[in-house]
């Protein structure tokens, strides 16, 4: 199935660090809202690292431009069935310099195999750039412990 990326990044003048998926889940994109899945654990990590109990989506909002995060995804649209991205195919990239160029970005993060891959293919950037594990409830590979040890990285590049 054919599908265009729906949700708007967020990000602002003063944002320092990119986080990117890959496409949206068919929740998120119900929901117009990243991670939105209630086992996704994006929002869990997020809420452990930062000491945070964030709920609603005006929470999350607020806090990723307080903090100067900045979330998009790498595709603008492809063919998926559901929301594998082992089915992604026909990809379309979404314009990440209209962020970069557009704000204060030190460092990308992208989330999972297919976000980095289709970033690194398609996508030329002197902005240094890591992988971090997918925060699917697919990828049973991680504990939250694990992906909270792993996401680390970007509350040190912050305080930076």
């Amino acid at each position: 199935m054919k599908v265009i990326h729906n949700i708007k990044p967020i990000y602002n003048e003063n944002s320092k660090i990119l986080i990117l998926g890959s496409m949206p889940s068919v929740k998120s994109r119900e929901e117009k809202f990243y991670y939105a899945h209630k086992t996704n654990k994006f929002w869990k990590i997020i809420n452990i690292l930062f000491n945070v109990n964030l709920n609603t989506v005006e929470e999350k909002m607020k806090f990723l431009i307080e903090n100067n995060i900045a979330i998009w995804d790498t595709i603008k649209s492809c063919e998926i069935e559901g929301s594998k991205d082992s089915t992604i195919k026909n990809i379309k990239v979404n314009n990440i310099q209209k962020i970069t160029k557009n704000s204060n970005i030190k460092h990308i993060f992208c989330i999972g195999n297919t976000s980095y891959n289709v970033f690194v293919k398609n996508i030329k950037t002197s902005i240094p750039i890591t992988k971090l594990p997918s925060t699917s409830s697919a990828n049973a590979k991680y504990k939250i412990d694990d992906l909270v040890k792993k996401f680390k990285l970007i509350k040190e590049i912050l305080e930076k």
